[in-house]
């Protein structure tokens, strides 16, 4: 008879950094909008270019601009209603828009992870199979594998989130994060969670562990094949198309693991390392990964001066 004494929620309220002063909230409130404007503008300058140029058109800058995508919509997904909370008093968000608000960062999230891996497994065609890599990884495979990896995020994660805003929640309306994530509001349910702790575990091995291992094992085989290589220049330049994609990676899966490894993710520590997750990585990843690529500064320079710098 437990049911007797459910409620029906109707909405949340997200905590975010309310528990810090004005002063501190402030601070944040700008530091984050700095942050959410570099992410915008660096990863749509990404995006144009890498349309707009028909040199870049190749599976990397495919696979990049996807990239970029996802920083777009992850870090818009979360960041401007926690920009609007930290001005307002109302930090109230519907049951609906608390939904919503998991189920595309939880897509996003999923697909970066999966996108990872198939440009990692991209790298070791161009270095282990250079011979074979153009007729592998042609347009048509590339879209097949890019569609591919977001019906499976999507199908995943709308079974994952109707499970979990299907349970009853009685305990607190109040969210201790600043956007909706899974362990906080999984912790207001009124009945055991363990069905919806295991199908997380089944996702995490599809979306996380599975592209995880194959970044693993696809450098073993880029690095054995690079420390065979005669020629200085060419390992350099091997090693040179892969520091980029490994420093993304490392972003990417260590702020992750601490961030859901944490006991307590609505913790400062947790909502930290969260902000790294949403708002830092997306700010970083345009300028580790494209910005800072000599064929992207060429069509760059090329397309604001009108001409190519060669040298």
């Amino acid at each position: 008879m437990a049911s007797e004494n459910w409620t029906v929620v109707s909405g949340f309220i997200l905590v975010g950094f309310s528990d810090l002063s004005p002063q501190i909230q402030l601070f944040i409130f700008v530091l984050l909008l700095l942050f959410y404007v570099l992410a915008l503008t660096e990863n749509l300058l990404v995006l144009i270019i890498l349309t707009v140029d028909p040199v870049l058109h190749t599976p990397m800058y495919f696979f990049l601009r996807n990239l970029s995508f996802m920083e777009l919509c992850l870090s818009t997904v979360t960041i401007p209603k926690t920009l609007i909370n930290l001005l307002s008093e109302d930090r109230s968000i519907s049951f609906l828009g608390c939904t919503l608000q998991m189920y595309l960062a939880f897509i996003v999230g999923s697909e970066e992870s999966m996108l990872l891996g198939i440009m990692a497994f991209d790298r070791y065609l161009a270095i282990c199979n250079p011979l074979h890599y153009s007729t592998i990884m042609n347009y048509r495979k590339c879209v097949f594998m890019a569609v591919g990896s977001w019906i499976i995020s999507a199908g995943l994660q709308t079974v994952q989130v109707s499970f979990i805003f299907r349970l009853p929640f009685c305990r607190s309306r109040v969210i201790h994060h600043f956007f909706c994530d899974l362990p906080p509001v999984l912790k207001l349910s009124c009945i055991d969670t363990y069905f919806n702790d295991i199908f997380c575990m089944i996702v995490t091995v599809l979306v996380i562990l599975i592209p995880l291992l194959i970044i693993l094992s696809s450098y073993v085989y880029i690095f054995s094949t690079v420390l065979r290589m005669k020629s200085g220049e060419g390992r350099r330049k091997a090693f040179s198309t892969c520091s980029s994609h490994l420093a993304v990676v490392t972003l990417f899966y260590g702020t992750i693991l601490f961030v859901y490894l944490q006991p307590d993710t609505g913790s400062a520590n947790g909502r930290i390392l969260a902000v790294f997750y949403c708002l830092i990585n997306p700010t970083l990843n345009p300028l580790i990964y494209s910005l800072r690529n000599k064929d992207v500064k060429g069509a760059l320079r090329k397309r604001i001066w009108g001409k190519e710098n060669r040298q």
